[in-house]
């Protein structure tokens, strides 16, 4: 990489590091392509150096040595392949108000799936920091942990791939939006706007509605993902056993997703935030029968991992405690193990750190 001079930037140039301002908000990901408007903006905020790809960095030698370093890059490259077909059939869903069922099912059965399959899976989905959080890689994204929850719940093969088509499809009443607000996040919004957003999960049912062969529970997932066990969720404060199992599933899902993934105005947040969040909610707002077996089965996945603690030390996640406690025990050296849940005034700030 190289650093570059704003006034020097040019539309088309790679952006090698992720930009956060002071209050820790991202301005631009990593590898964000750069236009026009993007120069314009970081010269309005007064940045004045970058760190771009270099020429190196960019050739098809680096390319394909980088290749085959990258653990994940299988995974990756399938995923990228997947976001392309997943935008085709949005923009189609956008266009004709209808699901094209039998393309949809394909991609769930032939590229979703055994994305979901794959060992490492959680990790990977991290490590796509970079990727955008539009619909289409959310939904994707969605879809993918859709399918390992499913695993960790035992469905049989058919529910599976039903659960992963809700997941695919439980944001499709966004194709309503219009970009601007499909460009902000819903802790932004209030007023008309706000009501708006309530409304994509109405306009999801409504979509899927006349299409018979949609299930009611993807249906439903698209109705109700943002309804909470307590009733305090939306469009209509559904509660407990009113809100159908493929919904309160995709919820966790959805959240998992959301906390974890680099969005514009959100620095993203370690797999560990996520898990602390679906522990405090778990006896709420959210299904106990679906978060007990994705944090007995998610942390399963941590075991090993390296981290950066705020102290700056760095471990590795020796276990979990037994009473689903929401912070692991890390192992300083082999002499100095710290379970974070007694110290509160620690948190890991990096994981699996490059």
């Amino acid at each position: 990489m190289r650093a570059v001079s704003v006034e020097d930037l040019k539309p088309g140039m790679i952006l090698a590091r992720t930009l956060v301002n002071d209050d820790m908000v991202v301005i631009l990901s990593e590898n964000t392509l750069l236009t026009k408007a993007h120069i314009t903006r970081l010269t309005f905020l007064n940045i004045p150096v970058v760190y771009v790809k270099d020429e190196y960095e960019l050739s098809k030698n680096y390319q394909t040595v980088a290749a085959i370093f990258n653990r994940g890059n299988a995974f990756v490259k399938d995923y990228k392949n997947v976001v392309t077909t997943a935008r085709q059939i949005i923009d189609k869903v956008r266009e004709t108000g209808k699901v094209p069922v039998s393309e949809t099912d394909g991609v769930v059965t032939k590229q979703i799936a055994p994305l979901s399959r794959s060992s490492g899976v959680i990790d990977y989905l991290f490590e796509l920091n970079h990727l955008a959080a539009d619909v289409y890689n959310h939904s994707l994204r969605v879809s993918i942990l859709a399918g390992v929850i499913a695993k960790w719940m035992r469905f049989d093969g058919e529910e599976a791939r039903d659960l992963m088509l809700a997941g695919f499809l439980h944001d499709i009443g966004k194709t309503k939006f219009d970009q601007r607000l499909l460009d902000k996040n819903i802790e932004n919004l209030s007023g008309e706007d706000y009501e708006h957003y309530i409304q994509h999960t109405v306009d999801g049912q409504h979509i899927l509605q006349t299409q018979d062969d949609i299930s009611e529970g993807v249906k439903l997932a698209a109705l109700q993902h943002h309804e909470r066990m307590d009733g305090s969720g939306f469009p209509f404060g559904s509660s407990g056993k009113d809100i159908h199992e493929y919904a309160r599933i995709i919820a966790v899902a959805d959240i998992y997703d959301n906390i974890t993934t680099e969005r514009e105005g959100y620095v993203k947040r370690t797999p560990f935030s996520a898990i602390e969040y679906l522990t405090k909610e778990m006896y709420t707002t959210l299904d106990p029968a679906v978060c007990v077996p994705v944090l007995t089965r998610i942390k399963d996945a941590f075991l090993g991992s390296r981290v950066v603690l705020s102290d700056g030390s760095k471990g590795k996640i020796a276990a979990f405690p037994n009473d689903f406690q929401a912070k692991p025990i890390i192992e300083i050296a082999k002499d100095n193990v710290v379970n974070l849940n007694d110290r509160p005034d620690l948190k890991i700030t990096e994981y699996n750190p490059k």
